[in-house]
This record gives structure tokens, C-alpha cells and sequence, in this order.
């Protein structure tokens, strides 16, 4: 007979160890759940022929625990240690930018940090009879720390940028509401990510890479629009009539966001059905 014990005061991993426990489908599995001095201890007997796979199951369920009730803890620590300078306000912003990352179709890291524990909650397993669990994570999963540091740092840094970019949007609408209007209409007609400017009259006007202060664009690049907004921040029009031709993005966004109620978007008119025949766009 093969027995490990899992010894933790966390009463939400007890209670997630013994559901896992109760629900797995190897037979010959017993457990019991007592107090014994400081810790909590959940004890696993298995009185079968299969240890390798009884290691397996004992390992998966280690490790997604880990995943579930450890990963949080840790987030909190690096975040607080490391970057012990911002603000708790911030220090939440940041964690959330954690779990977007995590939960995103584009981050694998879940793949990596299972497979960083996995291994290690296995060899332990066949080494020792217990295992505390709190400990286990403190000092024998370094490469699982060090992703979850990466991924704390990534979180930091889109917080900055974003903070960069919202106080840069703050400083254009108040140069924006400071400042004359130098123009009623102009159309801004926005296709495969690239714009073009039209004047009331539909005669396109040139976009101006230094009519504009550079300082304002100095520190944060938008896209290849650059021009585009920089002709706008000259002219200050009273009314921009968006016309997209597919579909908004950032850029949109960001003009949204800088020209508030002078934006007006146009997705059906003369000069949006010119342009997406042009373009070859369907309606």
C-alpha cells in the first residue's frame, strides 16, 4: 500500500483536494482528512497494483490545485514585492492585467506552467511520504515563479503604457476645447487601416506631418495615422465625419476619445459608397 499526506490550513484547498479525490475514477483509493498539530492533513492510501498511475492522478490534482489557489497568492506577492512602489489601486490594475493576459486566446503560458509543476509535484511524490504544501510552492517550483513573474512584468507594462496614453488623450482634449475651430466640416474616410482627409468641398487635403507641436506626438506613436491626427490637431474642424470603409479600430477610438462630439461616424452615403468600390469593399 502506497500513503501520502498533504499537509495545508487553507480550507479552500481542503476542501478542493477532497472533491478531486471523490471524484476520481481509480479504484482501490481511500483518504481521510484530519487535524494534526498545525496543519491540516489530508492522507491518501492506495491499495491497488497501478502506482504509476495513482502518482499520475495524485499529480494532476496537485497541480491544478496549485494553479487554482496557489497562482493568485503568488501574483499578489511578486506584484507587492517587486513593484512595492505603486499604489494599491494600481497594484490592482496590475493584477488584473495579469488575469486578462492569462485568460486571453493568445497567452500559452497555462500550457508552460502546468508543465513546470507537473514534473516537480511527480518526482516529489515518488520521494516522500508528505508534502507541505505551502512550502512545496515557496521553494521547489522556481521555474513556475519565474513565468509568473514574466507575466506580472508584462502586466506592469501595459499599465504604464496605458496610464502614458491616457494622460496623452487627457492633454489633447484640453488643447483641443482650448482652441478656435479653423474649419466647420471636415471627412476623414478610413480604409485597411489607412486614412485619407477630404474638405467640405470633397477635394482632398494633404496630410501635415509639422503644422502640429511635435512635442504632443513625441512620446506615443498611434499607427501609421499619425499624419492624419496631426492634420486634425491643426485644422481643429468643428465637425469630423468619420467614413469607414470595414471596420473601426484604435485609431477610431483614439479620435473618439480626443475629439469627443465633433466625431460623427458614417458607415452609408455617396462617400462611402464611392470608396468601397474603390476598395472593392461590399456593403
Amino acid at each position: 500500500m502506497k500513503s501520502f499526506c498533504i499537509k495545508t490550513n487553507n480550507s479552500q484547498v481542503i476542501d478542493y483536494l477532497l472533491k478531486s479525490l471523490d471524484s476520481i475514477l481509480l479504484e482501490n483509493v481511500y483518504y481521510i482528512n484530519r487535524k494534526f498539530k498545525i496543519y491540516e492533513n489530508v492522507i491518501i492510501h492506495y491499495n491497488g497494483d497501478n502506482i504509476s498511475e495513482f502518482y499520475e492522478v495524485l499529480s494532476d490534482i496537485i497541480s491544478n490545485c496549485i494553479i487554482l489557489y496557489y497562482e493568485p497568492i503568488c501574483l499578489k506577492n511578486i506584484i507587492n514585492f517587486n513593484y512595492f512602489y505603486f499604489e494599491k489601486i494600481e497594484k490592482d490594475i496590475i493584477e488584473e492585467n495579469c488575469y486578462e493576459y492569462m485568460d486571453s486566446d493568445e497567452d500559452e503560458s497555462l500550457k508552460y506552467r502546468r508543465e513546470e509543476i507537473w514534473p516537480q509535484v511527480m518526482n516529489y511524490l515518488t520521494e516522500n511520504k508528505k508534502m507541505i504544501l505551502d512550502g512545496f510552492v515557496s521553494f521547489r517550483l522556481s521555474n513556475y515563479i519565474k513565468t509568473l513573474e514574466s507575466i506580472v512584468d508584462y502586466a506592469v507594462n501595459k499599465y504604464v503604457i496605458d496610464k502614458e496614453y491616457t494622460e496623452f488623450i487627457d492633454l489633447l482634449k484640453i488643447y483641443v476645447e482650448s482652441k478656435e475651430s479653423k474649419q466647420k466640416l471636415l471627412h476623414l474616410v478610413y480604409t485597411n487601416g489607412e486614412s485619407i482627409l477630404l474638405d467640405e468641398n470633397k477635394n482632398m487635403i494633404p496630410l501635415t506631418d509639422h503644422a502640429f507641436d511635435s512635442k504632443y506626438l513625441s512620446d506615443i506613436t498611434f499607427s501609421s495615422n499619425d499624419y492624419a491626427l496631426n492634420t486634425l490637431l491643426t485644422i481643429l474642424p468643428e465637425r469630423i465625419e468619420v467614413h469607414i470603409i470595414g471596420f473601426e479600430d484604435d485609431f477610431i477610438n483614439t479620435l473618439k476619445l480626443i475629439f469627443g462630439k465633433r466625431v460623427f461616424i458614417c458607415k452609408e452615403c455617396n462617400i462611402c459608397r464611392t470608396y468601397r468600390i474603390l476598395n472593392n469593399v461590399k456593403s
